[in-house]
């Protein structure tokens, strides 16, 4: 997270993936709180860009600086 502020600080996006792996699959919700848990304890510094997407094996999400 430290190094997701001063990306912020400095005016850069940040984006947050997280990679599935074997039965990972099938816990998908897990990895959805998980970047929920990201976006909340960023919501001073950044704003959502792109909202958590499933791409194959991999979600993702996008943070700009406010």
């Amino acid at each position: 997270m430290k190094a997701a502020q001063r990306f912020f600080e400095e005016g850069d996006k940040v984006k947050v993936t997280l990679r599935f792996r074997g039965r990972e699959m099938a816990h998908q919700e897990l990895g959805m709180k998980l970047l929920q848990r990201v976006k909340e304890d960023t919501v001073e510094i950044a704003k959502v860009e792109s909202e958590p997407k499933l791409e194959g094996r991999q979600m993702m999400m996008v943070l700009a600086p406010r």
